[in-house]
């Protein structure tokens, strides 16, 4: 259904009053909860001062500027920390042509299905296609589809920091999982995955991008990090890592991560952790900085006798979680299938009640503070 602007515009104007009202009821009642609550106002004021450090860099448009106003004190020097994130350098129409360098496997004998890490040279770009930890590219498959049309860009999130997994800054890796599934007694290949899990080093490919802004890391050298990953999801995990503890990443960005960083990490089986023996090696190094917990639900099981899922290592430790939350300098990162989104939720729910706090509420402050990133597929 279309509509004309004149009557969008009048119908808008119309409204305002409405509106005006509305919100001012709402301030009145939050007023009155978080009076009522000092845990969560402790929680949602503090982490709205301090978590707006992200919200400059998030993918908020002029809608949110209303909700940052009353840390105005703040914002100068936060917002100038994601300034100057690069987006859409290039565009689908246009893309930026690079070549693969390496291709491999990043399973363990035994593991279940294929998952590739992939680098591209991003060498030769006039402009030079640069991108931050937390961005995500788009990749256009070679070929066409059953119409005879150009098969359809398919974004990835990055799984190297900006320097690359050379240290030279001028390469991008991707961590993808050749797509699969049974239809009509057929198994069917995903498009675009399979084609870059077959893609051989040398042959060209189109890039677009990077886009996203959601999952940028704070820049606060003290802040903690809460990551929640499930498969691919690892992606931008394991370029948040790379930052916060290769000695290389850490010489070059001046920047040494002296908060915690604690890593919930989801696979069905041993044989399908990715970058596993990475996060190991982080974890002997830097045992004050770094956890490291894993839920391998086709081999250990939760308290109720059931497969042990990501959601049940947050119950498992919902305390620590909690406490850490309460730090305004806390962010929570999770990345994976769209399907552990509920079941975060509910485990997060029933841990927010052992803390006598109310997850519905504390979530959208959380968001709105810049803390709470969430890239699903």
């Amino acid at each position: 259904m279309a509509y004309s602007e004149a009557k969008v515009l009048a119908g808008g104007l119309a409204h305002i009053p409405i509106i005006i009202g509305f919100i001012g009821l709402i301030q009145i009642f939050l007023r009155k909860r978080e009076t009522a609550s000092p845990s969560l106002e402790k929680i949602s004021t503090q982490g709205i001062t301090a978590g707006n450090a992200s919200k400059a860099g998030s993918d908020a448009t002029s809608r949110s500027t209303s909700n940052t106003k009353a840390s105005a004190p703040s914002r100068p020097t936060k917002k100038a920390q994601h300034a100057n994130i690069p987006v859409n350098t290039y565009k689908p129409k246009s893309p930026f042509v690079g070549k693969v360098t390496e291709n491999y496997s990043l399973l363990k004998e035994g593991a279940i299905g294929k998952v590739q890490h992939i680098t591209f040279d991003l060498s030769g770009g006039d402009p030079q296609l640069k991108y931050v930890e937390g961005q995500s590219i788009g990749i256009i498959p070679s070929g066409t589809d059953a119409k005879g049309k150009p098969h359809k860009i398919r974004l990835y999130s990055i799984a190297s920091t900006k320097y690359g997994d050379n240290f030279e800054g001028n390469t991008v890796s991707l961590c993808v999982r050749q797509l699969q599934y049974e239809k009509d007694g057929q198994t069917i290949n995903g498009v675009c995955s399979s084609y870059l899990c077959d893609i051989k080093p040398g042959e060209e490919i189109k890039i677009t991008g990077p886009v996203g802004k959601e999952m940028l890391l704070p820049d606060d050298e003290d802040a903690n990090i809460i990551m929640l990953a499930t498969g691919t999801g690892i992606a931008p995990m394991r370029a948040y890592l790379r930052k916060m503890f290769e000695p290389t990443e850490r010489e070059k960005n001046n920047w040494n991560f002296k908060g915690k960083a604690w890593l919930f990490m989801g696979a069905p089986k041993t044989a399908n952790l990715l970058y596993d023996s990475d996060f190991e090696h982080y974890k002997t190094k830097y045992p004050d900085n770094f956890e490291y917990t894993k839920a391998i639900s086709r081999e250990q099981t939760n308290t109720k006798g059931g497969r042990m899922y990501i959601q049940d290592r947050v119950l498992e430790f919902a305390e620590e979680i909690f406490a850490l939350i309460e730090n305004p300098k806390t962010h929570i990162y999770l990345c994976g299938l769209k399907g552990m989104e509920p079941g975060i939720d509910e485990a997060m729910a029933s841990a927010a009640e052992s803390k006598g706090l109310e997850w519905s509420e504390l979530r959208p402050k959380l968001k709105k503070a810049g803390r709470w990133h969430v890239e699903t597929y």
